[in-house]
């Protein structure tokens, strides 16, 4: 490849030829046969446009609200794991690119900075990533811990009873990296000689127990709005309205946990008519170009989040400048597909 990268697809060549092959491949896989994976992107694919015409779209405005805070663009930086695999100052990088570009990053609760680290880094609206462990306590302390540290809300991660059979870190023998959040908390050793010691370790933590109850209980310990992230069907994002979250993450894991599941922007418009506008509804999963977040919102989605792979893949190539990664993805939406839509702002779109 030829100079500098245009699009989001084009990172991702260059960091499979840089990165050392197992962390490339925990970064861009997906579970079993991958068709998920696949089918979050061709999904978007299938959509087609109708753009009108003749309105005026001399002044944009791309801002919207998450929550109550206002972001810049519909475009929040997804929870993704491990980010020094790829870049030296991991998430350090992630949090100063995502303030300087006036979005809201998700910290992943497998992060390889702290959530302490990451909230000193920089001065901007943020949330925290939270799975609930069989010892509940480690969830209770990390809550607290964001609280305390300025993080905005909790996205509670809902789909993950077991850990996803991730085939191509089974064939690498992927090694569990130390979790910086839990150092005090929790000591698991879970080496596998069978496969992804990553894997077994998770298999060891992951309650498989967690259940709408428990959402409730989590509400009973913070004071800060939960979004739940893992929502597929219109029933469960009726469960989530009733229980009184704050907002639904539609996403597969990135086609991390199940194969097979439906990609993320083919569900999106049934979970939210079922929500009925109770709840705001984020998108998850597949989004490569601006075209796929205005099919998003066209279809009710507040925002949309940029997620693994090519987040942190794309970290890897900007060690100096990490903002311009996030611009690729901005400038394209506004620059670009907007304004050829004669969409002046966010709720033009929806409202169209």
């Amino acid at each position: 490849m030829v100079g500098e990268p245009v699009n989001v697809n084009e990172f991702q060549e260059l960091a499979r030829a840089a990165l050392p092959k197992m962390h490339y491949d925990f970064y861009a896989g997906g579970a079993e046969d991958q068709y998920t994976l696949k089918e979050n992107v061709e999904a978007f694919h299938r959509i087609m446009i109708r753009p009108r015409i003749l309105v005026d779209v001399s002044r944009m405005d791309m801002s919207t609200t998450v929550l109550g805070y206002k972001i810049s663009a519909p475009i929040l930086i997804a929870p993704t794991a491990l980010h020094k695999l790829a870049h030296p100052e991991g998430e350090l990088a992630t949090a100063r690119a995502a303030a300087a570009c006036k979005t809201i990053m998700v910290l992943s609760f497998t992060s390889s900075c702290t959530v302490e680290e990451v909230a000193s880094s920089c001065n901007a609206v943020r949330f925290f990533q939270l799975y609930v462990y069989k010892q509940r306590e480690i969830a209770a302390v990390l809550v607290q811990r964001a609280e305390r540290n300025g993080y905005k809300a909790l996205v509670v991660t809902v789909d993950s009873p077991r850990f996803g059979r991730r085939e191509a870190d089974i064939k690498n023998k992927m090694v569990a990296p130390r979790l910086k959040n839990l150092e005090g908390l929790l000591s698991i050793e879970a080496d596998s000689d069978n496969g992804s010691s990553l894997e077994a370790y998770a298999n060891k933590t992951m309650d498989a127990s967690l259940c709408w109850k428990d959402i409730e209980w989590l509400k009973s310990i913070t004071n800060l709005p939960i979004i739940v992230k893992g929502v597929l069907t219109g029933e469960d994002a009726i469960k989530a309205a009733e229980v009184g979250v704050a907002g639904i993450m539609v996403s597969n894991h990135g086609a991390r946990q199940l194969d097979y599941t439906d990609a993320t922007i083919n569900v999106l418009e049934e979970v939210v008519h079922a929500v009925r506008g109770r709840v705001p509804v984020f998108l998850d999963g597949g989004v490569r170009r601006g075209t796929d977040i205005f099919k998003a919102l066209a279809l009710g989605a507040q925002a949309v989040l940029v997620s693994s792979p090519h987040f942190p893949l794309r970290l890897f190539l900007f060690t100096c400048n990490v903002e311009l990664v996030i611009d690729v993805t901005i400038d394209h939406v506004y620059f670009t597909v907007m304004h050829q839509c004669n969409c002046c702002c966010c709720v033009s779109l929806k409202c169209q």
